[in-house]
């Protein structure tokens, strides 16, 4: 079997539709949850006129996103060599990973039918993965279980607010169920990162770097944040847990208040 296998040979059925992350922008079949272009942001809740719509965006791109998720963890687990790349114990956790994930999937697409979402109604963007085919695994691991795994810790819990809010009890227990999953899956990344670094300072700094371009890609137009306009709310007392600083999250809230800006400039 082959190692570092690509995006774009990722096997999907006719379903989906796959994007690049500049056909995402102007694609209503990749609608962002921060509405279309021009339109203000705001925090994403059941009372907008298009929230419900939004929060059905939003939960064909976790679903696309798991599946995502769980092929990079499974590649983790093969790419690399025992005991040479990576201790046996990191991929015992990829593999717990992957089994969670495998679980996240058939939740997701349950919740999406339960919201009226068809598989393929919204595209896929490969960027998850695409960070998972990195040849580093301490990059993986931050670019993955750290970033966009730390994303998915603001996503789940936005949607779980999303779903107490709308009175929808099967939504908020779904999301609170996986959202404990998510938190362990970055708390494998920090706690790996720390192992795979400890005396090497340099990889370390470069691996925190790599993170950092990855959330600010999905920092655009203020996608996430602290603010009352970031539809996807950073979520602080998760990501401690998960092994995130103080320092950390308050360079990602930042990031968010950047990118608002320069698209209102």
């Amino acid at each position: 079997m082959r190692k570092i296998f690509p995006a774009e040979e990722l096997a999907r059925d006719s379903r989906f539709v796959r994007q690049s992350n500049e056909d995402r922008i102007n694609d209503p079949r990749g609608a962002r949850v921060g509405g279309s272009t021009g339109e203000k942001l705001s925090k994403l809740t059941p009372n907008l006129p298009n929230g419900p719509d939004r929060a059905r965006a939003l939960m064909h791109g976790i679903f696309v996103g798991e599946i995502q998720a769980l092929e990079g963890a499974g590649r983790t687990c093969y790419d690399f060599e025992t005991n040479t790349d990576v201790p046996f114990a990191m991929k015992l956790d990829m593999a717990r990973q992957c089994w969670d994930e495998a679980r996240h999937c058939e939740i997701s697409v349950a919740l999406a039918e339960h919201m009226g979402t068809e598989i393929g109604e919204f595209a896929e963007n490969t960027l998850l993965y695409q960070a998972a085919c990195n040849p580093d695994p301490v990059l993986r691991l931050t670019g993955v279980n750290r970033a966009l795994e730390g994303l998915a810790i603001d996503v789940f819990n936005t949607m779980k607010e999303f779903g107490s809010i709308a009175g929808d009890p099967v939504l908020e227990f779904c999301e609170d169920w996986m959202l404990a999953d998510e938190v362990t899956h970055v708390k494998m990344g920090s706690d790996w990162l720390r192992e795979l670094t400890l005396n090497d300072k340099e990889r370390l700094t470069k691996a925190l770097e790599f993170q950092k371009v990855v959330d600010r890609l999905f920092s655009f137009n203020g996608f996430r944040g602290e603010d009352d306009e970031n539809p996807i709310q950073l979520t602080r007392r998760f990501r401690e847990l998960a092994g995130f600083s103080d320092e950390e999250i308050d360079d990602i809230a930042q990031m968010s208040r950047e990118a608002a800006a320069e698209i209102v400039h």
